[in-house]
């Protein structure tokens, strides 16, 4: 069986292959492009978890064979020790694509391959409109540093509510392409 989910008869939720590494920046930037609360280094966060191995589930979206959505994955480390919990971003969507369902299709079908892995919880920065229908909701006791609790949003899998500060792969804090990578050695 491949693994891929069809949510319409031409959407496809896959694994990314080696393959898809320049559509998914694309996608990336141009989803990214317009946002005001974007530093527009989104692109650059998922070369570095790539590179750093870090990417637990990066999954791309395809229509029609193109690729027109992505969402990454990775571990986060909890100072209270509670162990497989995961990061959710960035997702992105083309422009043209967005609000037709494409976000959400990532989004169920990440959380659904996290929980097969038997993660126990997921966290994420984002919009607590758009992520509470996924369950999302700050969790007291629960931090990111510097980011506020409204918009630091967490979904546990196991009922069990974790204390403490949340920490992001180093791999979020990347802001410019990775030393090795073709984005690095354009002049």
């Amino acid at each position: 069986m491949r693994n891929e989910t069809s949510m319409t008869p031409s959407l496809v939720i896959r694994n990314e292959t080696d393959a898809d590494v320049s559509a998914i920046t694309e996608v990336t930037v141009a989803a990214f492009k317009t946002l005001e609360i974007s530093n527009h280094t989104e692109q650059f966060v998922i070369e570095a978890l790539r590179a750093a191995k870090a990417l637990t589930l990066s999954l791309v979206a395809e229509v029609d064979g193109r690729v027109v959505g992505h969402i990454a994955f990775s571990p986060v480390t909890l100072s209270d020790g509670t162990p497989h919990w995961y990061g959710l971003g960035p997702v992105s969507v083309l422009p043209a694509y967005q609000r037709r369902g494409i976000g959400k299709a990532l989004i169920q079908e990440g959380l659904s391959r996290l929980k097969a892995l038997n993660a126990q919880g997921c966290c994420l920065v984002g919009y607590p409109d758009y992520y509470r229908r996924f369950g999302f909701k700050p969790m007291p006791g629960l931090v990111h540093e510097g980011v506020p609790q409204e918009v630091f949003l967490a979904l546990s899998f196991d009922g069990q509510t974790p204390l403490g500060t949340v920490t992001f792969h180093d791999g979020f804090k990347a802001v410019g392409p990775q030393e090795g990578t073709a984005a690095a050695r354009i002049p």
